[in-house]
């Protein structure tokens, strides 16, 4: 027998006898046939072909044999010296780079010297799995890819020109090493690899789907087609994905903005489902986007009830934040987790928040402000402990709620129009409240309108919302959690909250379209012209 048809039946053996928990039957190293191809890969190594050689090396270390066997110890040593002659093709260098990947780990000196070899190859003729082989090497021994980008470079380019020869796995692959190496520039390789990933959704294992996710929201990638995928196949999947899978594409929808209904019901369900088998982590990545992105599946009462006993009993078990940012999500949907606010609100919870990262940051303070502010609000019947005023901020901070620019300019430019003085409107008005008013306008009792300045004889007070896209879901006019919440009690605390008609996003500054429809809103909203003060 061939020393290449020896390596080929070890692989095979390999193949067949190793599974994701390793060999299947241990005897197998003491069998004959077995020992006996062994035996010719460790007496006659000099004599081997490259490809005997290395392809018996790599079977042999699926079958974890002992590295520090005479026979492996032979197979490497005769592998490194060949690869010091330059005696090895880049299948060759790909082979023993993997090799030496699953025998020694990224500390492997060798595989430096793999890259350096690699560098002088002729990268346009390589193959997908010799791509993807260089990819993995060069993702453990460079990182950031600093020492090597003019490689990076040259194989990025030659990939884009292979994307559709790529298998799922292949694609997963790239995909994640361009993460891991910050390929943040190679645009056109990322999009072609993330259009590819569309038609390979079903087939992607679960690991191979989270790569794809991790790589689609680091290169700030949204494809409506990829979650069009997602969509057809989590409902029917979410039985068998593997929890950590669940949470990645509900993270994915939630960092993303993307409200998709079949996605949320289907986790929704498999959430009443294995509940009980899920991580508290996990549990708090499967229902923190419903709030979030302000949405009650179906199923909304069964989902709260399960996520209420199972709160009751492992409640100990979450970490601070996580059970904050948990509970706070609750009260953005107007699920009030009454039963749990006193531990929340005692001085020995605020005391672990505190000494954990983040810590007491702006945005912990101002969820647990939010928090009293709803049970003050939406549950008057609430006796529990309350909020020190030491840990409530005055003001919210929405960083990503801010108003849009340029639809606020036209809102003011048509109030102006309107109300002809800017003494009648305030802009980023704060309140005793915690939140802060886009633009405020007062009215007396006969509703007309009064200076912003004018502190007696108000009668009425409108918030007027402007609400750009940046407050609603991706492609949706579904306001998200934080701005339906703030909207729900500026209305419990005596504003009259308007929002302008979603015309003016697209409006021209001067239109008469834009002014009449101003007209129409504040009509509807009782806003008369205003007196002389």
């Amino acid at each position: 027998m061939s020393d290449t048809m020896a390596a080929g039946a070890l692989q095979r053996i390999s193949e067949v006898e190793v599974d994701d928990n390793g060999l299947r039957n241990p005897a197998l190293l003491e069998n004959e046939v077995f020992r006996a191809l062994c035996f010719q890969f460790e007496f006659e190594s000099s004599k081997l072909s490259n490809t005997g050689l290395l392809n018996a090396l790599q079977a042999l270390t699926k079958l974890r044999i002992d590295p520090q066997s005479t026979l492996m110890i032979r197979l490497l040593s005769e592998s490194e010296e060949r690869l010091g002659r330059g005696q090895l093709t880049a299948e060759n260098l790909c082979s023993l780079g993997e090799s030496l990947l699953e025998l020694e780990g990224p500390s492997c000196a060798t595989l430096e010297q793999i890259v350096e070899h690699m560098q002088e190859r002729d990268i346009e003729r390589w193959s997908p799995r010799e791509i993807v082989m260089v990819y993995k090497i060069l993702q453990v021994t460079v990182r950031e890819g600093k020492q090597c980008q003019n490689l990076l470079n040259r194989l990025n380019s030659v990939t884009l020109q292979t994307v559709s020869q790529l298998s799922p796995n292949f694609a997963s692959v790239i995909l994640n090493s361009l993460v891991v190496l910050r390929q943040t520039r190679a645009v056109p390789l990322v999009t072609a690899l993330c259009k590819h990933s569309v038609k390979h959704v079903p087939y992607f294992t679960d690991h191979e789907l989270v790569n794809v996710l991790e790589a689609l929201q680091y290169f700030g990638q949204k494809l409506q087609i990829f979650t069009e995928a997602l969509e057809r196949h989590v409902p029917g999947s979410i039985l068998t994905m593997h929890p950590q899978t669940v949470s990645k594409v509900m993270h994915y929808c939630c960092k993303k903005m993307i409200l998709s209904k079949p996605i949320f019901d289907a986790v929704a369900e498999g959430f009443i489902s294995n509940a009980d088998r899920l991580t508290t982590d996990q549990i708090a990545t499967y229902i923190i986007p419903f709030g979030t992105l302000n949405y009650l599946p179906p199923s909304a009462a069964s989902l709260f009830r399960k996520l209420e006993a199972v709160l009751h009993t492992r409640l100990r078990h979450f970490q601070p934040h996580t059970l904050l940012n948990l509970l706070h999500s609750c009260v953005l949907i107007q699920r009030y987790p009454i039963n749990f606010l006193p531990k929340i609100f005692s001085p020995y919870f605020l005391q672990k928040l505190q000494a954990q990262p983040p810590g007491l940051n702006r945005v912990v303070m101002s969820q647990l402000t939010q928090l009293f502010l709803t049970v003050t609000l939406e549950c008057p019947f609430y006796e529990g402990p309350k909020l020190l005023s030491k840990y409530q901020v005055k003001a919210c901070p929405m960083p990503h709620n801010s108003p849009d620019v340029h639809l606020f300019k036209r809102v003011k430019t048509g109030l102006l129009y309107l109300l002809k003085k800017r003494i009648y409107f305030a802009s980023e008005v704060s309140t005793p409240y915690f939140y802060v008013v886009d633009i405020e306008i007062k009215l007396d009792e006969e509703g007309f309108v009064l200076p912003v300045t004018q502190l007696e004889e108000v009668h009425r007070r409108i918030a007027l919302c402007v609400d750009g896209q940046n407050r609603f879901c991706a492609h949706s006019h579904n306001l998200l959690g934080e701005e339906a919440i703030k909207q729900r009690h500026l209305q419990l605390l005596g504003y009259e909250v308007v929002q302008p008609m979603e015309e003016l996003q697209v409006m021209d500054n001067q239109s008469n379209k834009q002014l009449s429809e101003w007209a129409a809103m504040c009509s509807a909203s009782h806003i008369m012209p205003n007196k002389c003060y």
